[in-house]
């Protein structure tokens, strides 16, 4: 059954516009937010008499780079009054940006920022790993659970004074949901410490370099590998010509939009863009020039997915941590979404061909022939 399209134009602007969260940023932020939301984009502009092209486009492309720059330059501006008041208590910390935004894959405007705060004072190292072997770290009697629930407990009393007029939501297991009063972006803030890998102690490239992470519902400490999540996404993605990081935003804005009509759909967004990762990348290279060719792609891949669950649940996320489809939900999800990719694809197919359009219901194949052979005028 074909979608509320107009109904899911009207959602991709507002989430990309960032009008869908205004209540979670400084007021002047929301008031440039809103000023800005009336410009029509570059994809608001094609395809014209072609909605679920256009969506389609739309769902492809990038945050405004001013959004991202923003919301990274938030999160830096946080991490400084972190540092001050840190210091002062003899933690020493240093930030990373971890997730959607600094891999370019973030779907809204208005985006959550990962800063990671990472207490240097402990770490933990592989004891096989060529640094340990030589004797290059010094044991300590700390616990990572103690350490970062330390850290933790320190910085909500921060942020709590530094940001008065902010919403400090402590309640999450693993970050510290910083948004409103002043900042223009909201920022999750998540304790962390470094974690010395056996190829990190071999290589010295912080892609290798994993961290550790506090749940302190639990209370426990999870291991964890952003950076060469980040580094091998954007190696994957080169290697498709863009294609791969327009495919996980495809995925992710249809994902929301079922969700928006009712629809449920357990595929957390880093889920989405390992599956993504494993996708044909000739296929996704030849959106370079047919853009319409990644969602073909996507739609083959995941169609794929969905009738051979023992391929699915081979597939292992980029880090190699484990395997993506860890639960039989994830797998539902997928399998939510391949249906949502199959209608879409059927009808941007029907918009490009009128023998699909005026012939029936077209076939899958059809669908995907059309899409890799039409080119969409800028």
């Amino acid at each position: 059954m074909p979608r509320d399209i107009s109904k899911r134009l009207t959602q991709l602007h507002t989430r990309r516009s960032g009008i869908d969260r205004l209540g979670r940023v400084a007021q002047d932020a929301a008031a440039e937010v809103l000023k800005k939301s009336y410009l029509e984009e570059g994809w608001q502009k094609r395809a014209k008499d072609q909605p679920y092209t256009r969506y389609c486009l739309g769902a492809m492309q990038e945050v405004d780079k001013d959004y991202t720059r923003i919301s990274v330059e938030t999160a830096e501006r946080v991490g400084k009054q972190l540092l001050e008041g840190l210091q002062a208590l003899d933690i020493p910390v240093e930030f990373r940006l971890q997730g959607s935004v600094p891999l370019n894959v973030h779907i809204r405007g208005v985006s959550d920022v990962d800063l990671l705060t990472l207490e240097t004072s402990f770490l933990i190292y592989q004891n096989n790993g060529q640094k340990a072997q030589s004797g290059a770290y010094t044991p300590t009697n700390k616990s990572s659970l103690s350490v970062l629930s330390t850290l933790r407990t320190e910085a909500e009393k921060i942020l709590k004074v530094k940001y008065p007029a902010a919403t400090i939501d402590t309640t999450g297991g693993k970050a510290i949901a910083v948004s409103g009063g002043s900042l223009p972006r909201p920022v999750d803030v998540v304790p962390s410490h470094w974690y010395d890998t056996v190829d990190y102690q071999a290589s010295g490239l912080e892609r290798d370099r994993g961290v550790y992470i506090l749940d302190k519902k639990v209370p426990t400490t999870l291991s964890n590998y952003p950076f060469l999540h980040i580094h091998r996404i954007n190696q994957q993605d080169i290697a498709a010509a863009a294609g791969l990081k327009k495919a996980i935003r495809l995925c992710k804005n249809v994902k929301n939009d079922a969700i928006e009509d009712g629809k449920k759909i357990v595929f957390p967004s880093f889920d989405i863009a390992s599956t993504m990762y494993h996708c044909d990348l000739a296929g996704l290279r030849a959106g370079a020039y047919y853009e319409l060719a990644v969602l073909a792609e996507t739609q083959r891949f995941l169609d794929e997915l969905y009738h051979s669950s023992e391929k699915a649940k081979s597939l292992w996320v980029p880090d190699g941590s484990r395997r993506i489809f860890d639960t039989d939900e994830k797998y539902e999800g997928l399998r939510s979404l391949s249906v949502e990719m199959d209608d879409l694809a059927k009808e941007v197919a029907k918009e490009q061909s009128a023998l699909l359009k005026y012939g029936g219901e077209p076939s899958l194949g059809d669908s995907r022939r059309v899409l890799n052979e039409s080119y969409i005028p800028v």
